[in-house]
């Protein structure tokens, strides 16, 4: 998450020029340039591309068996949102003084990198709801979530509207208030990429209940390194874009060591195609797969038997 526009590139008052206003501070990756950057978003681009094709014909071929991995759809979405952001950034190098390209591409960098994160939490979710069901299924757990994920909304279109806001202002105070916001926004967003190894840590160091249940393919111990190895990817991508935030902005002319180009790509495309050739490779649709109607019964071994059957197992 890149600081906002402190002021408009070559203007000094509200009348020098027309919002919105290019930005005189330095963001991560900087403009993009026909040289280097053209070339390498359209690696980037073309792994998007196929992983997207890749996410889709898994969710129809799992489909197919009556297998509704939603998840795999979500992480298709999720390309589809990187193959604009990747398109985008391509027109923006050939029309450098186009400000509303560098908007749009703002935005869709900063709200896909949330699809990943709250996959990580459902899964994190789903291991401790495996290894301890009587705290995993708990309704005032579920409660607790439900919120946080709530919270991660509002504070993405808090945070949207602060970035448009930005680049149409000259006023400092403005200025300020949206920075702020921008630092609770990126801080938050940390926090929740890390919710998944602080639930991991939570599962495993309490000793595994008598009443364990099982879900999915594979042990519970290759989906847990899968789910580390994603969170800490997770993890990677958030706390560089806090700590940029949280770093004095700087004029474009001298931008700082976690603004170059190799810092935009090494902290934010490159561990996103991690994340998703590892989630292609591990299966994750087969690893993570839970029954349809197990939130109902709010188990994993019960879901699909009669209700009867159930309800006779509760009130036993």
């Amino acid at each position: 998450m890149a600081s906002p526009p402190s002021f408009p590139e070559g203007a000094t008052t509200l009348t020098d020029s027309q919002p919105p206003y290019a930005s005189t501070t330095a963001t991560v990756g900087g403009a993009p340039t026909k040289t280097l950057d053209v070339p390498a978003t359209a690696v980037f681009l073309f792994l998007y591309v196929c992983l997207a094709a890749t996410n889709a014909t898994i969710f129809r071929l799992n489909r197919r068996k009556d297998h509704k991995f939603i998840i795999s759809a979500l992480l298709g979405g999720f390309c589809n949102v990187r193959t604009i952001t990747c398109s985008l950034r391509i027109a923006w190098a050939f029309q450098l003084d186009n400000v509303s390209l560098v908007i749009a591409a703002e935005i869709l960098l900063l709200a896909g990198n949330l699809i990943l994160y709250i996959i990580n939490l459902v899964f994190a979710q789903r291991i401790l709801r495996a290894r301890h069901p009587e705290i995993g299924w708990d309704r005032r757990l579920g409660f607790v979530l439900k919120s946080l994920y709530a919270v991660i909304g509002f504070v993405l279109v808090m945070v949207i509207s602060t970035i448009v806001l930005s680049y149409y202002t000259l006023d400092q105070h403005t200025l300020k208030v949206c920075r702020d916001i921008y630092l609770f926004g990126s801080s938050y967003v940390f926090f929740f990429a890390t919710l998944p190894i602080g639930i991991l840590l939570f599962a495993f160091l309490r000793s595994p209940s008598p009443n364990q249940q099982h879900f999915g393919h594979g042990s519970t111990e290759f989906k847990t390194l899968v789910l580390l190895a994603s969170s800490c990817l997770c993890i990677l991508i958030a706390g560089s874009r806090a700590g940029t935030t949280y770093m004095t902005p700087r004029p474009t002319g001298i931008p700082a060591w976690d603004d170059s180009k190799a810092s935009f790509y090494s902290f934010g495309f490159v561990p996103e195609i991690l994340i998703l050739l590892l989630f292609v490779l591990a299966r994750v649709d087969l690893l993570f797969k839970v029954p349809d109607d197990s939130s109902k019964v709010r188990s994993f071994e019960k879901a699909g038997e009669p209700e009867s059957l159930v309800d006779a197992t509760k009130a036993g």
